[in-house]
C-alpha cells in the first residue's frame, strides 16, 4: 500500500470517527456519564469498585449516545435550518440514515445490555425508558408544545438514578432526590439554552421556552421559579439524613448563585444574561452532586 493511500485512509477513518462522536454528542454524552457515575458512588457503602464504576459509565455514554444519535435521525431536515446543526453528519448528507440508524441500534443494545447483565434488570429498564421517551416522545413534541421541556427533563434526570439503582437495586427516597434535583436543574438550563438560540429554534419550529410569547418576562419567571424549587429539593437530602451541614450550604450557596443569574434573566431580558445562566448551569450540577457525594463519605 502506497503512502498516499494509506493517508488517504487515515483521514477517512479520523472524519468517520469525528462524524461518530458528533452523531452521538459525545460532550453533551460526557455530562449523562458523570451523573450516573456520581449516582452509582452515592449507592455504594464500602470501597469504591472501579470495575462497576467503569462499567456504568460505559453504560451511561452508550445509551445516552444511542438516545442523540436517534434525536439526529429524527430531526434531520430540521437541523438543515439551524446554523448550529447544519453542519452535523446527517444534514450535509456525509453518513446515511441507514448507517445512522444501525449506529444507534448497537449504542443501545451495548449500553442497555451492559446494564442488563453487569448491574440488574431495574438500571438497564431504567435506561430503555430514558431512550425511549427521549427520542420517542421529547423529539417530536418539541414542535407541538413547550411542554417538551418537563418531558425531556424525565429521561435526563434519570441517569443518577440508573447509577444509584444499579448499584444498589433500590427505587428509594435517595434515589427518588437525586432525580428530582437533575429533573429541576433542567428547567432554568434548558430554557437558557432556548431564550439564546430561540431565533433558530424558531425557524426550526421548536417550541422550547414556556411562554408562547418566546423571550418574555413570563418564560423568564419561570425560570426563577424553577430554581426556586430547585433550591428546596436540594436540601431534602440533608433533612432526610443522607448528608450532612457541609454540602448543604454548598448546595444552597449554588442555589442561591443560580437563582441570581435567573433573576438577573427576569430583570434584563437579555441574550447575555440568558448566556450567563446557561454557562452557571453547567457549574452548578458537578458541584452539587459532588458536595452531595463527598458530604456522604
Amino acid at each position: 500500500m502506497q503512502k498516499t493511500e494509506r493517508i488517504e485512509i487515515s483521514s477517512f477513518i479520523v472524519a468517520k470517527l469525528k462524524d461518530y462522536a458528533q452523531l452521538m454528542k459525545f460532550r453533551l454524552s460526557m455530562l449523562v456519564v458523570f451523573s450516573s457515575g456520581i449516582g452509582y458512588l452515592m449507592g455504594l457503602t464500602g470501597a469504591i469498585n472501579w470495575q462497576g464504576f467503569i462499567m456504568i459509565c460505559v453504560g451511561g455514554m452508550l445509551t445516552a449516545g444511542a438516545s442523540n444519535a436517534l434525536n439526529q435521525i429524527i430531526e434531520k431536515d430540521f437541523d438543515k435550518l439551524m446554523k448550529r446543526t447544519a453542519n452535523r453528519p446527517l444534514p450535509t448528507d456525509r453518513m446515511a440514515i441507514v448507517e445512522a440508524i444501525l449506529f444507534s441500534g448497537i449504542l443501545a443494545v451495548s449500553g442497555i445490555g451492559i446494564l442488563w447483565f453487569y448491574f440488574n434488570e431495574a438500571a438497564a429498564l431504567l435506561s430503555a425508558i430514558a431512550l425511549l421517551s427521549y427520542a420517542f416522545i421529547y423529539t417530536p413534541l418539541k414542535r407541538f408544545s413547550p411542554i417538551a421541556v418537563y418531558v425531556g427533563a424525565i429521561p435526563g434526570a434519570l441517569p443518577p438514578m440508573i447509577g444509584y439503582v444499579a448499584t444498589t437495586n433500590l427505587l428509594n427516597e435517595q434515589a427518588a432526590l437525586l432525580f428530582l434535583i437533575q429533573f429541576f436543574w433542567q428547567l432554568p438550563h434548558f430554557w437558557a439554552i432556548g431564550w439564546v438560540g430561540y431565533d433558530e429554534y424558531k425557524r426550526a419550529g421548536f417550541k422550547l421556552l414556556p411562554s408562547i410569547e418566546g423571550r418574555s418576562k413570563a418564560s423568564a419567571m419561570q425560570t426563577v421559579f424553577s430554581v426556586v424549587v430547585l433550591i428546596a429539593i436540594s436540601v431534602l437530602p440533608f433533612a432526610f439524613g443522607f448528608t450532612g451541614l457541609v454540602s448543604m450550604f454548598i448546595v444552597v450557596a449554588a442555589g442561591l448563585v443560580y437563582l441570581w443569574q435567573a433573576i438577573n434573566l427576569y430583570r434584563q431580558c437579555s441574550i447575555q444574561a440568558a448566556r450567563q445562566l446557561m454557562f452557571g448551569s453547567f457549574f452548578y450540577l458537578p458541584i452539587v452532586q459532588l458536595a452531595l457525594y463527598f458530604d456522604k463519605l
